[in-house]
Formats: C-alpha cells, structure tokens, sequence
C-alpha cells in the first residue's frame, strides 16, 4: 500500500542513509507491507528540470511492484514535469548500482573520494524519455 506522509516516511529512509537531512519542500512515497514500511523514496532539490531521488528498502522485495515503481517515477516526470531525476550512490555499493542500473539511471559522473568511506560516488541520471515506468 502507498503512503505518503513523508513524515513518517523520512525517519524510515534516514535510518538507511544515515547523511540525509531534512529540507524544506522534501516529497516522499513509501510502501507498506503487512503495515510496515518496506520502502520509501525522498524526492528534494525540485528546480524544474531536475528532482533528487533518495531510496531505501528494508529486507525483501514486497516493495518491488510494479504500481510503485509507476508511482516513484510518475511523481517526478508526470507531477511535476521534470526532465531527469537524479540520485547518487557510493561505489562500493555494488548492489544498489547494480539495481539502479536495472531500473534504467546511467551513470554520468563521478566524484573521486568523496565517500564517507574514502571511496567514489556515482551521480546517476534517468531521463523521462528513457523511463520505462511512465
């Protein structure tokens, strides 16, 4: 089930991605599973053109479905007409560039030794005409 109070959803992705802090304008789509939050996304930095992605997931897949798959990206590129949505990961992530990947974002840069653990992140893009979830 979707929920969209980012209120209760922002503590569940902070518990996972430990430097995300609060902004004001931050839009957030969580999936319940059983009740529980199993997903959540953050949306922040909406320019016009461009919208910052934060997810995370518990254990499992219950969250990976289809409908909110089309919720995450429609938000961005139907709601609010942006023409990328951006996200970035550390690279010694390999399972979330890997995932990203799979979505279809294409990396696009990256910052040398600017992970916390002294490793490099990687800026990933989706672009709206390249999303197959719209």
């Amino acid at each position: 089930m979707l929920e969209f109070d980012v209120a209760k959803i922002f503590p569940f992705v902070k518990q996972h991605l430990p430097g995300l802090a609060w902004t004001d304008g931050m839009v957030g789509i969580g999936w319940r599973h059983k009740g529980e939050l199993a997903a959540g996304v953050i949306y922040e930095g909406l320019n016009g053109k461009n919208v910052w992605m934060r997810v995370a997931a518990g254990p499992g897949r219950s969250w990976l479905r289809r409908d909110y798959l089309e919720a995450c990206f429609g938000y961005p590129f139907t709601i609010c007409g942006v023409d990328r949505v951006s996200g970035y990961v550390n690279a010694s992530n390999v399972d979330a560039c890997r995932f990203d990947e799979h979505l279809g974002f294409q990396p696009e840069a990256r910052l040398k030794g600017a992970a916390q653990d002294g490793g490099d992140v990687i800026i990933y893009v989706m672009w709206k005409q390249g999303c197959r979830y719209v």
